[in-house]
């Protein structure tokens, strides 16, 4: 991330942690450091305790006083700075562009040896794995209209019934066939949208009778199958393009383990992803 960019960011920061209330004792160390602070780690890709060693501070971001890890990590879990968290990642997506959104999601395997009892083995490409599993609505022009991290062997098809709830899709709305479920079709219909999930072998010719929005969309697949296909591979690169520069979501490193964490490390790497875009748009 370039100086401009991390200047942007911490302008949003700034301007949420001015715009919530504040509280009633002054703390010592304000709420927009510390999650500034918590940024500065993960665009680095740090443990949180590296954020608390002044000497590992350069421009353009050098403050004065850092708390003791303690305090670092007891304040960052606190709830005014998970308001700011989540406040600052509504305002970095920016505006709602989900004329076609994506479903599709991402596994975040961790080590074989690892002791995280929240990490679950599931099913990725190729085999096994266990680990997180990244669940991703996305725009057209690549930004995270909604997420949500599960264990690995949590199924697509109930998390992104949450996702279509949240997005509220209408018209067209891509996914692989890991989502062609009849109720997920339903689902998004209440919401003016048509689901085209990759449909499955032999789909519409067996014995038991399809629901009319499954029906239209394997209608579609029919006669517009090639353009379809080519459009559901843009999440895909979205994916490739979220990892594929320096503080971008690498695999997850050993410091980052259970279900919260690995949320909250994920959330700013969507941060990060969605700042950068911003900053690539202007400069445009």
């Amino acid at each position: 991330m370039s100086s401009h960019e991390w200047r942007a960011l911490y302008r949003i920061i700034q301007r949420v942690h001015r715009r919530l209330p504040r509280p009633q004792r002054k703390p010592i160390y304000n709420d927009a450091l510390i999650v500034a602070m918590h940024f500065w780690a993960v665009l680095h890709d740090r443990p949180q305790c590296w954020a608390c060693d002044r000497q590992n501070y350069h421009r353009p971001f050098l403050p004065r006083r850092l708390p003791s890890v303690s305090r670092f990590n007891r304040r960052l879990r606190s709830p005014r700075c998970q308001a700011i968290l989540k406040e600052v990642e509504t305002l970095s997506c920016g505006e709602s562009d989900a004329s076609m959104p994506l479903f599709d999601s991402r596994p975040l395997p961790v080590g074989a040896c690892s002791k995280d009892k929240q990490a679950r083995p599931g099913r990725v490409y190729g085999g096994f794995a266990r680990g997180y599993r990244l669940h991703a609505c996305m725009s057209e022009k690549g930004r995270f209209l909604a997420w949500k991290v599960t264990a690995m062997n949590v199924s697509e098809k109930p998390v992104a019934k949450e996702l279509i709830t949240q997005t509220r899709p209408r018209g067209l709305v891509l996914a692989d066939g890991n989502f062609d479920a009849g109720y997920l079709y339903d689902h998004a219909a209440r919401f003016g949208g048509q689901l085209l999930a990759t449909p499955r072998r032999g789909a519409g010719h067996g014995h038991r009778k399809l629901n009319a929005n499954r029906r239209i969309g394997l209608n579609l697949w029919e006669s517009h199958g090639h353009w379809i296909r080519e459009q559901r591979k843009v999440i895909d690169r979205f994916f490739g393009q979220h990892s594929s520069y320096g503080g971008g979501l690498s695999p997850l490193p050993a410091w980052v383990r259970t279900g919260p964490r690995v949320a909250r490390w994920v959330q700013a790497k969507i941060i990060l992803y969605h700042v950068r875009l911003a900053c690539r748009k202007e400069a445009a």
